[in-house]
Formats: structure tokens, sequence, C-alpha cells
């Protein structure tokens, strides 16, 4: 006679079959964020310089940020997270001019010779902080190819928004963009922040988009010394501006640092921590973060857009930059997305970024429906599962049961010995 425990060996094995068979069906599916960037420190654990974005305005003599002696030695988190080496197999942003309104750019700094037009002061930079960010946007990455810019094909025009040590002028910024007009600019990135409007602003930077231009600001200035805990949140200026793209910094993880300063009307996010770029003097790197250097990330990836579709309108190019931004609390920037995804006529594409910006920037599937469709079929699933089951175990187990005389199995019955 066959032992029973056999069986129902058998069975426990016909179980797990019809579950591994049957539970992966029901299970939801959803999209894979984007892989884990190593440590913020942006260059695995190396000391570098950290880059200013001014110098102390009340010194009576002006110190400018030194040379760094230190050199990254690979690639940092941020251009991971951005997918740069993938990008640039579809565009490096060619034929573009971005003008950078910051606090200057050297001309032949490490990385950025031969693409630097800058005139007057704007080719100095005592901060560094306008170099650092121009190797965001079309740096070379020198000795380290993997630091390279989002478009390092892309011509910087450089312009000054700010003193010599950064101090940030509405007046400046004013006649930069319009200098950034004048030059016909395809992209302008405002890597300032001015924390009131006057019509001299709003004018220049409707002048830059009637002429073409996608204009690029840092949503808010970047964080001060003294913390950021009583700061109330307000709008800060070009970047509230209608048909601006409002760009914030984030951390690793998606979201904003802890000291940022508080903002609404955010269009997208981009890296901003830890980031790794050259400076003015010498051939060493420095760590940036904030606003500013997520300001530089985007501009790039207007500029490879630019590039890759030549016939687009700059409000095309900014509606793209934000439609294919990975989807979170606040899109985050997905440059190859934004140059490679087929997007479907948009219909009114000024609705996108403009004055109108309680529209969404980003348009997500509402996918609530399926997902309690999905959990319907789930349970629809187990219960049917459990009946199958049940049925069997009466088919095989009670025969056996009622053979033995209802005695449990292994137990010795009187015809048994």
């Amino acid at each position: 006679m066959r032992p029973p425990a056999r069986g129902a060996t058998r069975l426990l094995s016909g179980v797990g079959l019809a579950a591994a068979l049957l539970l992966p069906v029901a299970a939801p599916v959803t999209a894979a964020p984007p892989a884990r960037p190593p440590a913020a420190d942006g260059n695995g654990g190396q000391e570098l310089p950290g880059m200013p974005s001014s110098l102390d305005p009340d010194t009576d003599r002006v110190a400018c940020t030194a040379a760094s002696e230190e050199q990254a030695g690979s690639q940092d988190w941020s251009r991971q997270r951005l997918d740069l080496a993938r990008l640039h197999r579809h565009g490096t942003g060619a034929g573009v001019t971005v003008a950078l309104i910051d606090t200057g750019v050297v001309p032949d700094a490490a990385g950025l010779d031969g693409r630097v037009t800058a005139r007057g002061v704007a080719a100095e930079d005592c901060v560094g902080h306008g170099t650092f960010l121009a190797g965001l946007i079309a740096g070379s990455g020198g000795d380290v190819p993997g630091l390279a810019g989002v478009a390092p094909a892309a011509h910087i025009l450089a312009l000054r928004g700010t003193d010599e040590r950064g101090q940030v002028s509405a007046d400046l910024v004013v006649t930069a963009l319009r200098e950034a007009t004048e030059a016909d600019a395809g992209v302008i990135a405002v890597a300032v922040a001015l924390p009131s409007r006057d019509k001299e602003l709003t004018s220049a930077v409707a002048e830059a988009r009637r002429a073409g231009a996608v204009v690029v600001a840092a949503a808010t200035p970047d964080p001060p010394r003294t913390g950021t805990d009583q700061v109330r949140s307000r709008t800060y200026w070009p970047a509230g501006e209608p048909g601006v793209l409002s760009v914030a910094d984030m951390l690793p993880a998606g979201t904003r640092p802890d000291d940022a300063l508080p903002t609404t009307g955010i269009d997208l996010v981009a890296p901003g921590a830890g980031v790794v770029s050259g400076g003015p003097r010498g051939d060493g790197h420095y760590l940036g973060a904030g606003a500013s250097v997520a300001t530089a990330y985007a501009a790039g990836a207007a500029a490879v857009v630019r590039s890759a579709r030549p016939a687009d309108s700059a409000v095309a190019v900014a509606r793209r930059l934000t439609a294919t931004a990975y989807p979170a609390d606040i899109p985050q920037l997905d440059p190859y997305a934004a140059v490679t995804t087929v997007l479907r006529d948009p219909g009114d594409p000024d609705a996108a970024v403009g004055s109108a910006r309680a529209a969404e920037p980003v348009s997500v599937r509402d996918t609530s429906a399926a997902d309690r469709a999905t959990g319907r079929a789930t349970y629809f699933v187990v219960i049917v599962s459990a009946a199958v089951l049940a049925v069997l175990w009466a088919a095989l187990a009670l025969p056996r049961a009622r053979a033995r005389g209802w005695r449990p199995a292994g137990a010795d019955g009187p015809g048994d010995k």
C-alpha cells in the first residue's frame, strides 16, 4: 500500500505550482524609479572644496575663490541620474548658444576653451560660480570625460547678473537679458534670483520670449549661510515670470534640501547637491549646490533639445522638458527622455508653461481605476485558487480516509497486522 504522505507531498507540490503560475499574473506592474545614485558628496567620498555662489560683501578686500588642488576621479551622481552618457549619443547641443547670467565665465577655463564668448567684466569671474555652471552646461570634462556637461557642443555667452562678489543686481540682470536677446541666444539661463519684480525685468523677459529664447531661471536664490527655518515662502524673479521655466534643486533621493528656500510654482527639479565641476583657475574640481546648479542642468537639456529639434518653438521645447520629466511630487528633469520621447500634439502648447501656472507641468495617467481592478482580480484569483484546492483535497483525501475507516494516517487497524 502506498504511504499516504507521498500523496500529500504531491498535493502540496501542485499547490505551489498553481500559486507560482497564478499569483504573478495578478500582481500590479509599476514603473521603476531612476537608479539609486551614489552618495551625495558627488565623488565617492573624495573631499573637494565647495564652490561659493557669492563672496562676503562686508570685507574690505576681495579675495577671489582659490584654485582647487583636488581633482575628481570619476563621474558624480548627478550625471548618472541624468543619464548623460546615453543622452550624448542622441545630441550634444551643437549649434545652440546658451546665455548664462551669473558671475561671469573665464573663457579659457579648463574644459571650456574655444566655446565661450565673454566681453568686458563678463570674462572675469572672481567668485568662480559662473565658470562652474558653464562646465555643467557645456564643459567637455577635460581629463575626466564623465564630468562633461549636458550639452558639451553648445556655445556659452557669458553675461554678468551680479557684481564682482556675486551680489545680484536687478539692473544687471535686465541688461544681461537684453544682451542675450540681441545675441539671438537659443537658451537663456538666469542662475540668480531676485526677491522682487519690476516692469523692466518683466519687459526684458517678454522680449526674450518673443525673440524665441527658452528662458530658464533659478526658482530661488542659493541658500544663505544663516539658515532658512524662519523664511516665508515667496516667489522669486524672473522665475515667476510667465513662460519662464522655474527650476529648483533636488537631492539624490529626489527631495528638496532641508535648507532650500521655500517657494511655489516650480516647474522642474534637477540635481543640486554634491555636483562636481571645474572653476576659473587651474584644473581642479569643486562641489556645488543650489537651484543655480539645477538651472544650469536644465539649460543644458534645453540646448540639446533645441539642437535635436531645431524646428520646435521655445514653447514646444519648454513643454517637452516638463512633459517628459520623471513624475514625482515635483517633476524631475530627464534630458534623455526629452530628446527621444515622441509626444502627442498638445493642441495648445502655451498651456504647458506660461501665465497659466495652475496647469500641471506633467500629465500623469490616472491609474487608480486600474489599480482597483487589479486588486479585485488578485482577490478573485486567491478565492478561486482556494476553492480549487478544497475540491482537490476532497477528491484525494476523503476516499483514502474512508478506506482507513476514518482512522488517522499511520494508525494500525485490526486488519493491518
